[in-house]
């Protein structure tokens, strides 16, 4: 699809959850990651925003977290500090692009996100991030809600279950209100 027309002096591309405590999931991360740096690329030099979303929870923000929630039991695995749940070397942020940490699924609930993005004039989200079941979904229905115009790029979303993946990005989304298209699509409608 090559009719998305986006502008990007309103719209933003947001990298989820690309940590390495959760990319070691992906079979070959590398190569997903190389798909995700191109796209970064040609949104950086098209002016677009380029925004990170990572997922970390302290010992305290856990402790006021309800026992019965799945947060509650991250414990030491997703504390703030430790590498496994810092953006991905192989795609880190520049100087300047917006960076935010949750504490639950989605994008926004837990963050200063859409105040960053309202601040730079965004209208538009390009979504891409693992796992298309987790994050992807709970921010493509979060950012719907919420008004924005969405894309989301199918090939740089990853889901451990490739079903889960083929529903949510060839029903779903579209649903939603989502464009779904590829990295390369999305490079091509910014030429």
């Amino acid at each position: 699809m090559n009719d998305l027309a986006l502008n990007p002096a309103t719209t933003a591309l947001l990298l989820m959850d690309l940590q390495p405590g959760i990319l070691g999931r992906v079979p070959d991360s590398d190569a997903f990651l190389a798909g995700l740096v191109r796209a970064r690329e040609a949104a950086r030099a098209a002016g677009m925003t380029v925004g990170y979303v990572r997922v970390a929870i302290s010992a305290e923000e856990a402790a006021t977290i309800p026992a019965r929630s799945r947060f509650a039991r991250a414990g030491e695995r997703l504390d703030p500090n430790r590498p496994e749940t810092q953006i991905d070397p192989r795609i880190a942020p520049a100087d300047g692009e917006i960076v935010v940490r949750k504490k639950r699924v989605g994008a926004f609930g837990t963050t200063d996100l859409q105040e960053q993005l309202d601040a730079r004039g965004v209208d538009t989200l390009v979504l891409a991030g693992v796992s298309t079941g987790g994050v992807v979904l709970s921010t493509v229905r979060d950012a719907a809600d919420r008004d924005y115009r969405l894309v989301v790029l199918e090939d740089g979303c990853w889901d451990s279950d490739p079903e889960v993946h083929q529903v949510l990005t060839a029903k779903v989304f579209a649903r939603g209100g989502a464009t779904v298209t590829s990295i390369d699509d999305f490079i091509a409608s910014l030429a």
